[in-house]
């Protein structure tokens, strides 16, 4: 009988997985029609049983997910991860490839944040909302400056 003890406190049921890894079921069900984490064995019962590394696997997805990888992305990592202990240059490469990303998105929020603030200055909320100055710019009736190049 210890022999089925110990190997139920190596191997979770989904909620136990989920709660492990602060993750839904469902999240784990998506996960594994998406490929990222292997369909498990089944319990003679038919319960699924998941091992540690499940645990581990998903804290990785979602922290990857974090720094902002789709899920596409971190499939690739996953991948080129388990294919050989040679590919950390090629992971450096992808995670340079987000930065740069993440810094292309902050320019245009940034473009954002200043076109906002100029259809703002334009609005002195005396005229009723018809003539609202921000709906006209909106509309193409008037043009912001930095809103002309849109």
């Amino acid at each position: 009988m210890l022999v089925g003890k110990t190997l139920q406190s190596k191997t979770l049921q989904i909620g136990q997985l989920a709660a492990a890894a602060n993750v839904n079921i469902q999240t784990i069900h998506y996960y594994e029609r998406r490929g990222l984490i292997p369909v498990p064995p089944r319990r003679p019962s038919g319960y699924r049983e998941y091992s540690l590394d499940f645990v581990t696997r998903i804290r990785f997805i979602k922290k990857a997910q974090k720094l902002g990888f789709s899920l596409a992305e971190i499939e690739e990592l996953l991948n080129l991860r388990i294919e050989s202990m040679d590919q950390c240059g090629e992971i450096k490469e992808r995670v340079l490839a987000k930065i740069s990303a993440i810094e292309e998105k902050i320019q245009s929020l940034q473009q954002m944040q200043h076109s906002l603030a100029d259809l703002v200055s334009l609005c002195d909320l005396r005229e009723p909302s018809s003539e609202c100055p921000i709906i006209e710019v909106l509309d193409n009736k008037v043009l912001s400056p930095r809103l002309a190049n849109d």
